[in-house]
């Protein structure tokens, strides 16, 4: 209460409250064993278009890729229990195919696992990656994208994962590398372990890549949304042909052996 009349009562003011986004605690979750979604492509034809839809087209696709990307049989099909993605030399024109995760091939927070025989041939671009449904958070980088395997054809055996989002992407993408001398001859296994503390690549079960969510929000932690699953083949493109495209590499092919999706536990 004021003492004297002449003067006004006050208070000081509050400073505004400003919320400071805390990182989360590894909390060591774990996944289920039984996958809640999967393929293990043992219908012959092609894919199940309950589990799999297609981008289609040419264009670049923002990479300066030369390929058109089709749902023919030529360039993609399930055969003695194998998805094969398949590029092809047409004098000149390349094709190749896209396939996409539908339905319930989705996730928030959980275990990705590819099982998968890379193609091999200087101006090749595989890839097994991820984006988000809806762009919340904006358009590409902004929303996030994690590539679960890359593989450029002239730099063969060197597989890489990386993850995406405003702060961090295209060149200056959070990447690690592990050498393969056999991604090409043989099969490895390409996973992911996605919890709310962090983002972690496996290759043949050796950890090889661990993102931290910095709890600083969107900026450099899009990755609270339902993302789903891409594979396709690419040719040529601002890396993949950085070096060039050997036009007698063609056709080759990206043999995928199953597609496994796993719940993550809840903790209490």
């Amino acid at each position: 209460m004021c003492g004297a009349t002449f003067f006004s009562c006050s208070k000081k003011e509050a400073p505004p409250y400003v919320y400071v986004p805390q990182a989360p605690v590894d909390l060591n979750w774990s996944f289920e064993t039984t996958p809640f979604w999967s393929d293990e492509f043992s219908t012959d034809g092609a894919p199940d278009p309950n589990k799999w839809s297609y981008d289609l087209g040419g264009g670049g696709w923002g990479n300066s890729e030369l390929e058109t990307y089709t749902k023919d049989p030529a360039n993609v099909n399930v055969a003695n229990g194998m998805l094969n993605i398949t590029a092809i030399n047409q004098n000149g024109n390349y094709t190749s195919a896209r396939v996409v995760s539908t339905g319930a091939g989705n996730l928030t927070y959980g275990r990705i696992e590819v099982r998968a025989k890379l193609p091999a041939g200087r101006g090749t671009w595989p890839a097994i990656w991820t984006l988000p449904n809806d762009y919340v958070y904006g358009n590409w980088p902004a929303s996030g994208e994690v590539d679960i395997m890359e593989m450029v054809g002239f730099d063969p055996n060197n597989v890489h994962f990386s993850a995406h989002n405003q702060t961090f992407y295209a060149g200056n993408s959070k990447t690690s590398t592990m050498n393969i001398p056999t991604a090409s001859t043989a099969f490895h296994l390409y996973r992911e372990d996605w919890t709310p503390y962090a983002i972690r690549g496996y290759y043949d079960n050796t950890l090889v890549f661990t993102y931290v969510n910095d709890g600083k929000g969107a900026a450099t932690w899009p990755y609270d949304q339902k993302f789903h699953l891409l594979m396709n083949l690419a040719v040529g493109g601002t890396w993949g042909g950085s070096q060039g495209v050997d036009a007698t590499a063609f056709p080759t092919t990206m043999q995928v052996d199953y597609v496994r999706f796993y719940k993550m536990i809840p903790q209490n």
